[in-house]
């Protein structure tokens, strides 16, 4: 094992390890998206097409934006607390750290993700494996970029955490509504749309919307894949960049 996947998994450990112990955590973060799939997809029911296959993914993206970047809420707390400074002081890989630390945002995203599905199907979803996993993947990719960002949002609010509320929420709903999760941007007025293409998570969505409808090959797809590429190359150069600056 390289010392870099070593001190991955060891971070990972020391995150996933108090979530495990009180799951019960995990069932109350799952409750504004369960009411989405269930209130807004059933209203949405025959307006956008195949509305499952449209909707399931545009929650999953949902959950992807909301779960990794409040991961740096909890990075947040530790540098009060001083726990990451003593983390700081330790050989492990600075790289490997924030992979770590956006693995268990990544782990609790997965569970979610698959218990959403599972709870789609009978409602009309169409379940196509091969581009379920890989859209999950694709999920993977874009959450670790995520979860880098909001380390370094907390790393430079630290210590009350002014920044990184203000920037986080002033971020969020812009591009959640940007991207057409929820709504679909296609009768909206010109600007919208030129915005809305502007927006990375956009290109997220369309390819998570085309996977999820088993077009594994496809154009939707390929951009997906760059922006979230990208969104992970940026934010793990950024957040390893500060992280070797220390807290």
């Amino acid at each position: 094992m390289t010392t870099f996947l070593r001190d991955t998994v060891t971070v990972f450990r020391r995150e996933i390890t108090p979530s495990l112990r009180e799951p019960v955590g995990l069932l109350f973060e799952m409750g504004q998206p369960l009411l989405f799939l269930f209130l807004f997809g059933t209203l949405l029911d025959g307006a956008v097409g195949s509305s499952w296959q449209w909707f399931v993914p545009g929650i999953l993206v949902m959950m992807c934006l909301t779960g990794p970047m409040s991961a740096g809420y909890y990075l947040l707390v530790e540098l009060i607390g001083g726990s990451t400074e003593r983390m700081m002081v330790t050989p492990l890989n600075r790289t490997a750290m924030l992979v770590g630390m956006a693995m268990k945002a990544m782990a609790v995203l997965f569970a979610q993700s698959v218990l959403i599905i599972v709870l789609a199907v009978p409602l009309g979803f169409e379940l196509h494996l091969a581009g379920v996993v890989a859209g999950l993947l694709l999920l993977m990719v874009f959450g670790v970029g995520l979860g880098a960002f909001s380390f370094v949002l907390a790393l430079r609010s630290a210590p009350d955490g002014t920044l990184f509320y203000t920037v986080s929420q002033m971020l969020l709903f812009p591009l959640l509504l940007l991207s057409g999760v929820l709504l679909p941007l296609d009768t909206g007025p010109g600007w919208l749309r030129v915005a809305g293409g502007l927006n990375p998570v956009t290109h997220i969505v369309h390819a998570e919307r085309a996977l999820f409808s088993g077009q594994v090959l496809s154009l939707p797809v390929l951009y997906g894949s760059v922006a979230a590429a990208a969104v992970a190359a940026i934010g793990l150069f950024l957040g390893t960049r500060a992280m070797r600056r220390g807290v």
